[in-house]
């Protein structure tokens, strides 16, 4: 089987690998043709598709008056911009370095009537036109989308490029833009009557909780067929290896025999999504679920929905669930073009496609300015006046995504979203406490999660010299025991890194990651290679990334244990979050414990999300090696646009304050109060037991309580309130049955019950008094005499020929002088002797 295994991945990569590998150091020319490895199923390049461009959609819905905000809202979003996008492009740069042609499978998402137009091919996007680069992700990308399972309208899909499992009812393949679109002049949207001024079809697909799906599940195609575990926390089924991947066909690809969620994990947005139970909620359920849950995000979709009147659902009475769609593209009371006879909806759907990258808007308007954007032209006023609200958007997004709330030393973090939080493409964007500790002075005890100037060892500000002003902002600790980081790390498995090295040895001197503070390489792929088997290596390669080594991203809502095997979305590792198993449900929120410093009184808590990180960056920049000549610029450039606009510098999601907590609010910490929930601010300890007197049930600690102790009057301060050597308890236990009966038991408050010369602690016979006369005779019945008599009685319970009672001891137990010791014994005749004489 391993032979089998590595002689077909050789004859798949070789020719791909070898032209992509041997010529580094060296400009490359990108692929002419898609390597099968990279293709996919869905709508082709050469299928025809007519596709018109959005500028013709200006027309009638831009705003206008009536006020029409379609337009502005989508140039304000991301999508819009996403074949401009230079992180997007740097990415590519270093994906065409690793794997020649992998390139299409970027442009496929990105720019999406580019890559329909055959304009994916040079791979590196040489040929993009700025058109569709400046298109991004364009009206008639959505609005010609059908449902690939063919249950509706019949998109342009041929064999074997269908995306859908051929089943009857067919599963449509929702993912990595393995589209399905319709071929003809119809717009298509959600509407039974509208009033458009061009062709259009209802689309009920839409509407539908698996729309979205069809871009942000995406899935790396390349190490899905090639790696030994198809870049999936669960590989491809064993019995399956040779016949439905790693061939040489089409046919025989991972990708065209399997669903997009099976396999080369880049992200999951929709299948985290999928797998929660807000996929299965109405928003008109809206009051079933956790009150904790009807804040943020999905309160603002149920308020907009109501607005059409429906209790939740549409306009027209359609049942809406909680879905993309409904959080990402809220429902607004508006038309949706601005000719006049158009009907005014209270469910018209806002096309801003809120994200969480608030960044990026600022990265687009300063290369626009520097004429440094790789693809897609000048920005235009509108582009520019609408980023900048999406901005605005964007950080308002991030604010209404968790909840944030302190009780006692835990810090509780809810996610409000429908999907993992954070979400998306994983590299460079992460999440985490910061928390900033002060005494009673103010003054800042300590700093967890701390953000600031990182001191670098190289001119990263290109003035020519290395000095104190190479320097960046970054997450300063990212192993910090004091906080939470939440973020997910792909990583090169040890298997992998030795198929790669054996097909190639120029694979081996490939950087799998930079130091951040001197950007000199750290470890290679044939380092990765050397390892133990079943060890990995972290890395940002986006093309050959085969495995998810950490995902702690708080899960949504309901999501399924199960739901999450299959879809490749398990927590790494998967025993967090509640640790469920199979047939479980994962928590939605995190509890975090906080460790407070010595002195600390207050601590703030913030939430801080960053869309990309110093150390993202420094990969970009450092591992793009010039080979791909028409992207050799771009890690330099993605550099200089982070270092210019704030360094991607965090957003405050929600922040919360910490005090001592003192529940009795007597001023003493409940970390050190011995009565946390008893105001004592003196602390009294009688007993020094860790309970302070106002919650000790049994403040001496002698075994009786304090209520018991009011019952007979002794000291409850006192374990021995008599002082006669026996603790209140012990007396009260005297006669071995529980609680004080004065008949039977020695008296706690009386040191000498009997009255007579000896202290109960000393006396063996405390409750009766104690004549010391000898009186012992007639046996039983003392007389008032000392004789003889009562000296052969001494000496009759002396050989055990009488048994010695109290009586006897009273009168009898003579020695020693002064302190009887409960015995009649040879010393007490002896002693008695002299009283008779």
């Amino acid at each position: 089987m391993i032979i089998n295994r590595l002689t077909t991945v050789l004859h798949c990569l070789g020719y791909l690998l070898l032209a992509s590998l041997c010529c580094r150091g060296g400009p490359l020319i990108a692929a002419t043709t898609v390597p099968i490895e990279v293709q996919m199923p869905g709508t082709q390049p050469d299928d025809n598709v007519s596709l018109d461009l959005s500028g013709g959609c200006d027309q009638c819905h831009l705003y206008n008056n009536p006020v029409v905000t379609i337009i502005p809202d989508w140039r304000g979003s991301i999508m819009s911009h996403a074949g401009r996008d230079p992180l997007f492009w740097a990415t590519v740069a270093i994906a065409e370095q690793d794997f020649d042609g992998s390139g299409d499978l970027c442009i496929r998402c990105h720019s999406m009537s580019g890559w329909l137009d055959g304009e994916s091919t040079p791979t590196d996007g040489s040929t993009l036109s700025t058109a569709n680069a400046a298109e991004g992700v364009g009206c008639e990308i959505c609005h010609k989308m059908t449902n690939p399972d063919d249950s509706e309208h019949l998109g342009e899909q041929n064999a074997p490029f269908v995306a859908n499992d051929g089943g009857n009812p067919a599963t449509g393949h929702y993912g990595s833009a393995q589209l399905s679109m319709w071929n003809n002049q119809d717009r298509l949207g959600p509407y039974a009557d509208a009033e458009a001024r061009h062709k259009w079809m209802q689309s009920q697909f839409h509407r539908s909780v698996d729309f979205c799906g069809s871009c942000h599940d995406v899935s790396n195609p390349v190490v899905g067929d090639l790696a030994h575990n198809n870049g999936a926390q669960i590989p491809l089924p064993g019995a399956e290896q040779g016949t439905k991947y790693g061939g040489t066909t089409l046919e025989q690809k991972a990708a065209f025999n399997y669903f997009p969620y099976q396999f080369g994990v880049v992200e999951r947005t929709f299948s985290e999504y999928k797998a929660s139970l807000l996929s299965q909620t109405l928003v008109s359920d809206y009051l079933t679920l956790p009150a904790e849950l009807q804040a943020g995000s999905i309160q603002l979709a149920r308020d907009a929905a109501l607005a059409a009147g429906t209790g939740g659902n549409y306009a027209d009475n359609t049942p809406r669930f909680f879905s993309c769609q409904s959080c990402h593209m809220r429902p607004t009371t508006a038309k949706g073009c601005k000719i006049n006879n158009v009907p005014v909806r209270t469910d018209q759907p806002m096309h801003d496609l809120t994200g969480g990258n608030y960044w990026m808007p600022d990265v687009l308007q300063y290369m626009n300015s520097r004429q440094t954007l790789v693809a897609g032209g000048a920005l235009t006023p509108l582009e520019l006046t609408s980023l900048a609200d999406g901005k605005q958007r964007a950080m308002e997004n991030l604010e209404n995504a968790a909840t944030l709330s302190v009780s006692g030393d835990t810090v509780r973090v809810v996610n409000l979203t429908g999907h993992k939080l954070i979400s998306g493409y994983p590299e460079g964007r992460r999440m985490w406490l910061n928390i900033v500790w002060k005494d009673a002075g103010d003054n800042t005890v300590r700093e967890d999660g701390a953000y600031g100037p990182l001191q670098l060892t190289w001119d990263v500000n290109g003035d020519g010299n290395v000095n104190s002003n190479d320097t960046v902002k970054t997450l300063l600790d990212l192993d910090d025991p004091n906080t939470r980081i939440y973020e997910a790390h792909g990583a090169i498995t040890q298997e992998w890194a030795s198929q790669l090295t054996g097909l190639n040895p120029a694979y081996g001197s490939v950087a799998v990651s930079y130091d951040r503070v001197t950007g000199a390489a750290d470890y290679t792929v044939n380092q990765v290679a050397a390892q133990a088997p079943g060890s990995y290596h972290e890395t940002f390669h986006f093309v050959l990334n085969n495995r998810v080594v950490k995902d702690n991203r708080i899960p949504p809502y309901g999501m399924a244990y199960d739901a999450a095997a299959v879809r490749n979305i398990l927590p790494v590792p998967d025993t967090q979050y509640g640790d469920p198993g199979a047939g479980g449900t994962y928590n939605y929120w995190d509890e975090f414990t906080l460790n407070p410093p010595a002195g600390a009184k207050t601590a703030t808590i913030s939430l801080m999300y960053q869309p990309t990180s110093w150390e993202y960056i420094n990969f970009l920049y450092q591992a793009n090696d010039a080979t791909i000549s028409f992207l050799a610029s771009e890690g330099a450039n993605i550099l200089d646009a982070w270092l210019n606009t704030g360094m991607a510098a965090p957003h405050v999601m929600e922040s919360t304050t910490w005090t001592v907590p003192d529940s009795d609010g007597d001023g003493v910490p409940d970390s050190v109060d011995n009565c946390p929930d008893d105001a004592n601010p003196l602390q009294e300890n009688n007993d020094g037991d860790g309970q302070g007197d106002v919650c000790d049930p049994d403040d001496d600690n002698d075994g009786l309580s304090d209520t018991e102790e009011a019952g007979i009057g002794s000291d409850p301060l006192l374990a021995d309130t008599d002082g006669d050597g026996i603790t209140d308890y012990d007396e009260t236990l005297y006669d071995t049955v529980p609680g004080y009966n004065p008949a039977t038991d020695t008296d706690p408050t009386s040191n000498n019950t009997d009255a007579d010369a000896y202290l109960d602690g000393v006396d063996p016979i405390p409750l009766l008094y104690n004549y010391d006369d000898g009186n012992l005779a007639p046996y039983g019945s003392p007389d008032t005499q000392v004789n003889t008599g009562d000296f052969l009685v001494c000496l009759e319970l002396l050989v055990g020929l009488q048994d010695v009672t109290n009586l006897e001891l009273a009168h009898g137990d003579l020695y020693p002088a002064g302190a009887p010791d409960g015995r009649i014994t040879l010393p007490d005749c002896i002693l008695l002797q002299p009283l008779i004489w």
